[in-house]
């Protein structure tokens, strides 16, 4: 793990501002995200991040990248999680910059493999041939910083997403990065600058964020960690790795069974109870017809096992 005071820093462009954005209504929220899809997520820890919770926004994020000098592109897509409840101010701020489509064309500016991988500048766009892009790439944004946000059910569990922001811990803008592995050393409680905000998590597609992870980058120029070059750009990938879209793609289904917060069990719905009023019933009636037979019975047959030796 190197770097890490460099690696999540960001320009302050202006003072801290809320989110002027209204969400919540808008045409993607009556999409339901099919989760059985959902088979190439993050490594669990039994945190409250395992589980998808009902209602929460989805986004993907398709991206194009070379895993090695030698190696053909690849295209992959990123399904994220928005933990809406626990992070209201920061899922908003990032919902707000999808659909304003500000990281739709940009590349991922910095990269470390077995710690993070770090976009969301929307000066990070190729100018000509990459690597040649603008100059503000890597410190860049719209400007409009939010509210250093915790919750407790929030950790930088693997394939966790968290905002980056510089030494003001109120800085944070658009730039984001993704934890290819558990990264717990940027919660607050195991720091002293009160640490940085998560906010959702990798649901599918983790395999590209772990080879995205592991390109060649100034840093390591092999993408294998045995070369360092003193004069990188703090992990910029060597080859460029693309992000052709990111759109909000739907919510997570309110009937999902994968073990979701929000969601009911049968005996909570409408039908579950009727069907638990008739077995109630069922049993009283039985219950009662059993209670006469057993009075009906002769004293002997009923204390037979008394005269058991």
């Amino acid at each position: 793990m190197r770097a890490i005071a460099v690696l999540l820093s960001v320009l302050v462009l202006s003072p801290v501002a809320g989110v002027d954005y209204e969400t919540g209504d808008e045409d993607w929220r009556d999409i339901e995200v099919d989760t059985s899809t959902w088979t190439d997520g993050p490594e669990l820890e039994g945190s409250p991040m395992d589980e998808p919770r009902a209602g929460d926004a989805v986004f993907v994020i398709e991206v194009q990248y070379k895993p090695g000098h030698l190696a053909s592109e690849v295209q992959g897509e990123i399904v994220i999680e928005l933990f809406e409840e626990w992070a209201p101010n920061t899922t908003k701020n990032m919902i707000k910059n999808v659909e304003n489509e500000i990281y739709d064309g940009i590349f991922f500016h910095r990269v470390i493999d077995d710690f993070v991988t770090q976009s969301g500048d929307p000066t990070c766009k190729t100018v000509g041939i990459y690597p040649a892009t603008s100059a503000s790439c890597g410190s860049g944004g719209p400007g409009e910083n939010i509210d250093l946000e915790h919750h407790t059910n929030l950790s930088h569990v693997d394939g966790a997403i968290g905002m980056a922001r510089s030494q003001d811990p109120d800085s944070a803008d658009s730039q984001w990065y993704i934890a290819e592995t558990e990264a717990h050393g940027l919660d607050p409680e195991n720091r002293d600058d009160e640490g940085y905000a998560t906010f959702g998590i990798v649901r599918n597609g983790m395999s590209h964020v772990r080879a995205i992870a592991m390109v060649p980058t100034t840093d390591d120029p092999s993408g294998e960690e045995v070369v360092v070059n003193p004069a990188s750009s703090a992990g910029r990938p060597i080859w460029e790795v693309h992000i052709s879209n990111v759109d909000m793609i739907g919510v997570v289904p309110s009937d999902d069974d994968s073990g979701t917060v929000e969601s009911q069990s049968f005996f909570s719905t409408g039908a579950g109870k009727v069907t638990l009023s008739l077995a109630f019933i069922v049993f009283v009636i039985a219950g009662y017809l059993a209670f006469n037979r057993y009075r009906d019975l002769e004293p002997d047959a009923i204390l037979l096992d008394e005269n058991l030796d």
